[in-house]
């Protein structure tokens, strides 16, 4: 949908940006070869994929869909038009109209063939099929509907591939009504159908954002200040033509993913599979929702000053000012947590900040110990270090309960309700249903945050008997 593409857009030419920083020569490498593919266009048509030697033409490891060819358009005829093959678009020209039945039942079967066949494509040029991104907003009609409907489909066709989902929830003061019927509709996909998700609220992008001018225009900070965050600004990707008004939080988005993926893409001496994450972070496989927070945000992003010092950069990881979600997770309970570090930094920083960090935070009495860690050894352009924090926590239950509260009070008045009964397929026990998805997922989360002040026991030691 919009969200997703201008995401997507965002994060693709960052990662160009960051390839080129450390790929001088133009030599299409084992870190480029993991999102992108190097294709001869000079013999016309397709042209045949290179694995060495030098970049003839990037094409990006991308499926782009919206049922409104508005921002895939404006992308093909921007700065980054040659990195996506044509052959993996999906527009209609109508849109959702903000309607997750739409988006799900009406060009979820219209498209479902097409969907599949390019899928198939784009997995057929892998040596070896990682895992899935989905990027959607969970408001609008095409990313909350045919986003989950394209989640589905991935485990339908390829079953034994990791699904991460990126999903924007919508703020309160949302402009699309119907958004939290579409949000709790989408839930229960994400529920039934996602390995891991990251949900990204756009109120915490718009308070990181704003931070981030402030300090700029407080003239606080001396003549120090660069107006160009490299967090939230493009500067550096591919020419903007002109930044749009969402441009600076997306690029928070694609900062997260980058972060995410740089261990894929770069050499470590700690590197982490992304199928990792799921594995270590998800105990149970419906609390897959990880609360993400990214540090550098402020002060690196916007000031020449010395690199703050490596603790601070972990401190910060911990604080709510750095989260894409607006939780409370030093209160809650952790289920586990991942440190994600880019830069020069050792396993003995990481080790010590974990056990400086470690007694401020509460972990479920069975999994005290349970810390994942990457070290990648590419930092981020523009900052010596950074670090990504990702907490399976019992914190995002208040963001689930506020939606809940939302959806029912439109959905007690049977408000705007014809506008989806309408749809063939659609009837109201979708909505009963998906509301009570999201209420057995607020229960498990009660339920551990019950044992939240039970004391802590070790295990008893299994005894053998030889």
């Amino acid at each position: 949908g919009q969200c997703g593409n201008q995401v997507g857009c965002r994060f693709w030419d960052l990662a160009l940006r960051e390839h080129a920083a450390v790929n001088k020569k133009g030599i299409y490498d084992e870190a480029l070869s993991s999102f992108f593919r190097n294709v001869d266009t000079r013999s016309g048509g397709d042209g045949a994929d290179i694995y060495k030697g030098k970049i003839r033409s990037l094409k990006a490891r991308a499926l782009l869909i919206d049922m409104e060819e508005g921002v895939v358009n404006e992308i093909l005829q921007g700065p980054l038009r040659d990195v996506f093959d044509s052959k993996q678009l999906i527009t209609d020209v109508s849109g959702s109209g903000n309607n997750w039945a739409v988006g799900h039942k009406v060009y979820g079967c219209q498209y479902r063939e097409s969907i599949v066949e390019k899928l198939r494509k784009a997995a057929e040029h892998c040596d070896c099929l990682q895992c899935f991104f989905i990027i959607h907003s969970m408001g609008g009609g095409t990313g909350s509907g045919l986003g989950t409907f394209v989640l589905s489909l991935l485990e339908d066709e390829f079953p034994e591939v990791y699904r991460f989902v990126t999903s924007v929830y919508p703020s309160g003061e949302d402009d699309v009504i119907t958004s939290p019927y579409n949000s709790v509709l989408a839930m229960k996909e994400l529920n039934e159908h996602a390995d891991c998700v990251l949900p990204i609220e756009n109120e915490s992008l718009f308070d990181i954002v704003n931070k981030i001018h402030q300090m700029i225009n407080s003239g606080k900070l001396g003549s120090t200040v660069k107006p160009k965050s490299l967090v939230t600004s493009s500067a550096g990707g591919a020419k903007a033509v002109q930044e749009k008004p969402f441009d600076a939080m997306n690029n928070i988005i694609a900062n997260l993913l980058l972060n995410l993926t740089s261990s894929a893409r770069f050499e470590g001496s700690l590197n982490m599979d992304l199928n990792e994450i799921s594995m270590n972070l998800v105990p149970f496989p419906r609390l897959h929702y990880l609360v993400s927070s990214l540090t550098p945000l402020y002060t690196l992003a916007d000031v020449n000053i010395p690199p703050r010092r490596l603790d601070q950069m972990f401190s910060d990881a911990f604080s709510r000012d750095h989260q894409l979600i607006q939780a409370d997770p030093k209160h809650s309970l952790y289920l586990a947590c991942a440190l994600l570090v880019r830069g020069n930094v050792q396993v003995s920083d990481l080790r010590r900040n974990i056990e400086r960090l470690k007694p401020s935070l509460h972990f479920i009495s069975w999994n005290q110990e349970g810390w994942k860690t990457s070290l990648c050894s590419v930092p981020p352009v523009g900052h010596s270090h950074s670090l990504l924090a990702l907490a399976n926590n019992t914190c995002v239950k208040p963001t689930f309960m506020e939606l809940r509260d939302r959806f029912m009070k439109l959905y007690k008045k049977k408000a705007h309700l014809h506008h989806y009964l309408h749809i063939e397929g659609m009837e109201q026990s979708c909505f009963s249903e998906a509301v009570a998805s999201l209420s057995d997922l607020i229960e498990e989360y009660n339920e551990l945050d019950a044992t939240k002040d039970e004391p802590r026991t070790d295990p008893p030691r299994l005894k053998i008997a030889v």
